[in-house]
């Protein structure tokens, strides 16, 4: 059976091609950010879960959002409710895990990465003079994930049926969660440019 005929295949076939290529490289000299080691597998790990939560956070605000409000406007349509039975509770599943699996992953290379440590860490979230860029970045990231689990995701229950609500009572998470979601859809830009920036800011 084609691996790639699913999701849990596709995943698989990810990550063990990503293992191999680490190993080849070791194997033929190379070292340095692709060598197969604890460190290495959490920054791979933050990063791809990274891309995950924000391109679903993308994916919220820029397309499943406008195309609700456009499905509930045209009266003579679909209208959305396949999209919030089958799309938008999926979509939030990974979303949030996403979330949470970039920041666990994240302070664990800032804890005990190459060149990190528990003072490191210390020092980016108290945003001190070497640590700043990474510290910024990580308090960014804390509040999106924050948001997701706070504001987005209680909401986003009560608007999809997940947990009983009133009509009164979805409006108001409905304003809730875009609020929520468009913060974290602003903060992600400095956020991105924060973990993105050469050494993010650092001296080694």
């Amino acid at each position: 059976m084609n691996p790639l005929l699913t999701v849990k295949g596709a995943v698989t076939t990810a990550v063990i091609l990503g293992i191999l290529v680490s190993v080849v490289l070791s194997l033929t000299g190379y070292s340095g950010t692709v060598e197969f080691n604890a460190a290495n597998l959490f920054r791979v790990l933050h990063v791809v879960a990274g891309v995950m939560w924000i391109g679903l956070l993308y994916y919220f605000n820029v397309v499943q959002v406008p195309a609700l409000a456009e499905a509930g406007a045209d009266k003579g349509g679909p209208g959305g409710a396949g999209i919030t039975k089958y799309v938008a509770p999926r979509a939030l599943l990974w979303f949030r895990w996403a979330a949470v699996v970039t920041w666990v992953s994240g302070a664990y290379y800032l804890l005990f990465g190459a060149g990190y440590s528990p003072e490191a860490m210390h020092k980016a979230f108290t945003l001190q003079a070497d640590y700043r860029v990474i510290g910024v970045g990580a308090w960014l990231g804390t509040i999106m994930l924050f948001n997701v689990w706070h504001f987005i995701w209680p909401n986003q229950k009560k608007i999809l049926g997940i947990k009983p609500a009133t009509d009164e009572e979805k409006v108001k998470a409905r304003k809730v969660a875009l609020l929520a979601s468009r913060v974290n859809f602003v903060l992600s830009v400095p956020m991105l440019l924060c973990m993105s920036g050469a050494k993010h800011g650092l001296p080694f």
